[in-house]
């Protein structure tokens, strides 16, 4: 473990006891649960994926974290209190990159500034301090069709970091780069995490990318989705790319990819299908 974070993983930032679920299918009116008595635990300072079968609520979860959804019983708690919305203290990277077309990296970034009432040239100096921390420097005035995906991803890092949020919640932020670039950011966002001493959960289906970035990885059972398992992920420091061969890595790989089997072929025995997750209004399918 890099030194300093050993004192800030102690006391728990989130806590859920016992946390339901559920959502009316559009198509036919039938009550979906998502989460079926959902209990954990997440430390400030740490680094935690979330894996688990498709519907498993994964998404669900990390939406009731940010407050974009309220449980419909149970207790989900912030700091000790209960969530009851979104928070600036609570930020999320989508895998869609959300940025304004018509803004510039540096405008993107400076946008969430506005509700701060900085001044202009403190929002333009705070944006390019954070578009310099993802490595970007070179493309502040650059417009989001200038850039690659990657790029683009940095930039909706960056501006999730302006912030300076306790928490940054991450929904799949690497799905739609290629693997080379998804690698790079990886290494980032722990470059990141390492230097900021913030909170960070990500979803993923990506095992290797869980155990990779992770300190621990929380396992969902199938839907209704409760932890199946919590596993550390004690691999030497700092992580690099080549630690994929190390044999505790393997191991690691090997023993989740067991738990993790057991889960999808329930769901598939189940015959169940990702997700609804109600979003502002809307259902779109979560997986």
């Amino acid at each position: 473990m890099e030194a300093g974070t050993a004192g800030r993983m102690m006391k728990p930032i989130f806590t859920a006891e016992a946390v339901h679920k559920s959502f009316n299918d559009p198509k036919n009116g039938v009550s979906l649960r998502a989460l079926g008595g959902l209990s954990l635990e997440i430390r400030q300072g740490e680094f935690v994926s979330i894996i688990g079968p498709s519907g498993s609520g994964k998404t669900t979860l990390l939406y009731l974290l940010a407050g974009f959804l309220r449980p419909d019983s149970g207790k989900l708690l912030y700091r000790g209190e209960e969530v009851r919305g979104p928070s600036p203290e609570r930020t999320v990277i989508f895998q869609e990159y959300g940025l304004f077309p018509w803004k510039t990296a540096a405008g993107n970034v400076e946008f969430p500034l506005k509700a701060r009432c900085m001044p202009a040239a403190a929002r333009r100096a705070e944006a390019l301090k954070y578009i310099s921390m993802v490595h970007l420097d070179g493309f502040a005035d650059k417009y989001p069709h200038q850039l690659s995906g990657g790029m683009k991803q940095r930039v909706g890092i960056a501006r999730a970091l302006a912030c300076d949020p306790k928490v940054v919640l991450m929904d799949e932020p690497f799905a739609a780069l290629d693997n080379i670039t998804r690698e790079l950011l990886q290494e980032e966002i722990l470059r990141l995490w390492s230097g900021l001493g913030k909170t960070f959960v990500l979803v993923t289906h990506h095992l290797e990318e869980a155990i990779f970035m992770s300190r621990r990885i929380i396992l969902m059972s199938s839907r209704p989705g409760r932890v199946k398992e919590v596993v550390d992920i004690d691999l030497p420091e700092p992580r690099t790319a080549d630690i994929k061969t190390h044999p505790r890595f393997v191991e690691l790989k090997s023993r989740l990819t067991r738990s993790l089997r057991e889960e999808v072929e329930k769901s598939i025995a189940a015959g169940i299908e990702p997700e609804l997750v109600k979003d502002k209004g809307v259902i779109r399918v979560s997986r």
